[in-house]
């Protein structure tokens, strides 16, 4: 992880966000809570743009209410990401997963989530 930059405005210090809040605070698997946040965010769009209740919502999505509940509230540490993409194709929206050519600078590559 690379050295946070650091600036100060008017005698308070600031931090630059990697863009991973979840990095950021130093969670071990910031990558997939990072994943896990924007599918939960665009889950609770869809909700929200239809108009159903959480009761509707689950019954759509074939997640219990208390489930879907606690993701919506961001406590989707025991959502898989598997399960988050069924969500969204309950909820009528196609998931494609692409695979990117090799990356020569890292041995582990990024994973990013892309709304169409």
């Amino acid at each position: 992880m690379q050295t946070p930059k650091k600036f100060v405005v008017n005698g308070t210090e600031f931090e630059m966000s990697s863009g991973n809040v979840y990095a950021d605070l130093g969670f071990p698997d910031a990558e997939e809570m990072l994943v896990k946040s924007q599918l939960a965010f665009k889950i609770s769009e869809i909700i929200r743009a239809k108009g159903w209740t959480q009761q509707e919502a689950a019954r759509h999505s074939g997640m219990p209410q208390s489930k879907l509940s606690l993701m919506l509230r961001g406590q989707f540490h025991n959502i898989s990401e598997a399960k988050m993409m069924e969500t969204l194709t309950r909820l009528g929206r196609p998931v494609q997963i692409v695979v990117g050519p090799a990356s020569r600078k890292k041995s582990v590559g990024p994973v990013q989530v892309v709304f169409a």
